[in-house]
């Protein structure tokens, strides 16, 4: 499990959210940095990316996938194909370990090194060592308020930071 981390992101009414929050974590009990930035926007604003997982992998990922995202001209979903094929045929990129979410206004993708390229169901994707927390805290407030995407991201990684150690309530968000 990659742990350091929590990443959300959340797509309700036409919007999308992405949120991370800030804490680098060395080893299993050291906290270095606080408020790291660990979601990006891309192609001119107009895609969302955030990773978990080692920091300088995540960087070369973020590259490369913005890369394909000029080759493919802004369509999200050919470049994350060419990067989640790439990523697994490469000797060196296969040793990457991070997982991403990307996300524009029509699409929401988690990319992972071993090929995988998943669009979820209801529109949440969470990922990290606090993963599995914001993503029963987002469904839970996708189902039962009116909350916006913003709102249950920020929502979500605040809960999961009351119970995640590796999780901190510095968060970034930004939304398409």
């Amino acid at each position: 499990m990659l742990q350091g981390t929590t990443i959300i992101a959340v797509k309700r009414d036409g919007r999308v959210a992405l949120a991370g929050d800030g804490q680098v974590t060395l080893g299993q009990n050291t906290i270095i940095k606080q408020g790291a930035r660990k979601v990006r926007r891309l192609y001119n604003g107009k895609v969302l990316a955030g990773f978990a997982g080692s920091v300088a992998d995540a960087l070369a990922l973020f590259d490369r996938f913005e890369g394909k995202l000029e080759e493919a001209q802004g369509n999200l979903l050919r470049a994350a194909v060419n990067l989640a094929k790439e990523w697994r045929t490469d000797k060196l990129l296969r040793r990457l370990e991070a997982v991403l979410v990307v996300a524009d206004r029509e699409h929401l993708l988690m990319v992972t090194g071993s090929g995988e390229m998943i669009e979820p169901d209801d529109g949440i994707v969470a990922l990290g060592s606090g993963g599995p927390y914001a993503l029963a805290a987002a469904r839970a407030l996708l189902s039962h308020t009116g909350y916006d995407a913003v709102t249950i991201a920020r929502e979500a990684l605040r809960i999961t930071a009351s119970i995640c150690v590796y999780t901190n309530e510095q968060i970034t968000v930004e939304e398409l």
